[in-house]
């Protein structure tokens, strides 16, 4: 947990020496405590009060990494229970599973498609982590064949899933350097897993009936010298995965040790809908690996939509550049639409602008990343932020009409804007839904 000025300060010297740059030791402690300068800055602080400081300042929850390179991935480190109090840090690797059971052929064409899943969404690029190979076959030949050749055809980093440890030895040996993440499912094996996941320098999730079984496992585990562990408290179903999943990350977050991991979660139900439900559900509440059936991208895009909501900064508004931006092959004629700089807002009124093939101008005012609705009740989005804006383009030289577009649910503001700016106001539709079919009916009217 973090640790408070006065707690780091029972651990220095106490000298005010000033050689970490400030002028007592009780201001380096707070600087410390706020993470503005390292501890490492005080060259007298002695290898004991280090050593002390950096085990009480963990984090209750372990930071595990999953792949190398450009495959990486990274779970873990989890300090909050609830999002607005900080934020959570490490979004939720979705893994989509594949059977050995599988052909050569369809595992190759399934891992493909895995590969691909991946969308843009309100400017950034959102997708699937992990492919999930499990040995349903038993076989140790099949399960090292799939996971290769599912590694190398997805172009992503590995969960290799399997209820013997030998067989896991195989699967990553084949993977050598890639660092997948070895799953034993049957809690039995753990410990020869174990032994695996440290030769092999990889992470382990292992399983276990129940939360005090799990804790005593992962505690047998901790003394065998695995600290990359991924723990699956062997629920299965919405509501029992839910709710372990919940009294977990409490536990961990009191600082009980045994549990102090992330947490992995796999879907269940046959329903093809139901997999995209659960695992969203999980990515919300506290998993840190999904494991799914899901492949379609109409499952897997409300997935990733979750985990993408869940983990921005809810203290800091996903926004855009504020400015003129231009969409499609823009002319002195083309209307100009007004909407704020706060991401979804921007993108979908791009995306319906794109999808009308009408070109036109998007402002983007500056409302530190709030929404119409909500900028405008702060006063944010007003008739002197819109013409400041306007002003800042120097639009009126480049296009032959002056009339600003504004969204239906603000028409209150069309009178101040055209008193403010000197152009005219026409009011577009109040979602951003209905801009194909205003621009197309060309209900934006240009002066004769």
């Amino acid at each position: 947990m973090a640790l408070s000025g006065l707690d780091i300060y029972k651990n220095l010297p106490k000298t005010n020496c000033k050689d970490c740059g400030l002028p007592t030791c009780l201001a380096f402690a707070m600087k410390v405590a706020t993470k503005q300068v390292a501890l490492e800055a005080c060259p007298h602080v002695s290898a004991d009060a280090a050593a002390a400081l950096e085990s009480a300042s963990r984090p209750p929850i372990q930071l595990v990494t999953i792949g190398a390179g450009d495959a990486e991935i990274k779970v873990g480190n989890e300090t909050q229970l609830y999002r607005h109090e900080e934020k959570f840090h490490r979004p939720t690797a979705v893994a989509v599973r594949i059977s050995d059971l599988d052909d050569e052929q369809a595992i190759t064409a399934r891992a493909e498609a895995v590969g691909r899943l991946a969308f843009e969404r309100v400017g950034l690029r959102i997708r699937v982590d992990l492919v999930a190979v499990d040995n349903e076959s038993g076989d140790p030949a099949k399960l090292e064949k799939a996971a290769k050749r599912a590694a190398d055809a997805s172009g992503l980093a590995c969960v290799v899933m399997s209820a013997t440890a030998g067989n896991l030895r195989r699967a990553a040996a084949a993977l050598s350097g890639r660092r997948p993440l070895l799953y034993i499912t049957d809690p039995a094996e753990a410990g020869a897993a174990a032994a695996v996941a440290k030769d092999e320098n990889c992470p382990l999730a292992v399983r276990a009936d129940g939360l005090e079984a799990l804790a005593d496992l992962s505690s047998k585990l901790a003394v065998l010298g695995v600290e990359q562990l991924v723990l699956d408290p062997g629920a299965r179903g919405l509501k029992p995965t839910l709710e372990a999943m919940t009294a977990i990350r409490r536990l961990a977050l009191k600082n009980f040790r045994a549990l102090g991991y992330p947490t992995l979660a796999l879907t269940s139900s046959a329903d093809p809908t139901m997999q995209a439900v659960e695992a969203g559900t999980y990515v919300a509440k506290y998993a840190a690996v999904v494991v799914t059936d899901a492949c379609e991208p109409w499952q897997i895009l409300p997935i990733l939509t979750t985990r993408q909501d869940i983990y921005t900064d809810p203290q800091k508004p996903v926004a855009v550049e504020p400015k003129l931006y231009s969409v499609g092959a823009v002319g002195d004629d083309s209307p100009v639409l007004v909407t704020t700089n706060f991401s979804l807002s921007y993108y979908s009124v791009e995306s319906e602008v794109e999808a009308s093939r009408v070109p036109a101008y998007v402002l983007a005012v500056d409302t530190e990343g709030t929404s119409v609705l909500t900028a405008w009740a702060s006063d944010k989005f007003n008739a002197e932020t819109i013409t400041k804006a306007l002003n800042q383009t120097g639009l009126e030289s480049r296009i032959a009409h002056k009339k600003l577009v504004l969204p239906g649910f603000v028409a209150v503001l069309s009178a101040g804007v055209e008193d403010e700016s000197g152009w005219g106001v026409e009011i577009g539709p109040k979602e951003a839904a209905g801009l194909p079919t205003y621009l197309k009916k060309q209900q934006w009217k240009r002066p004769a």
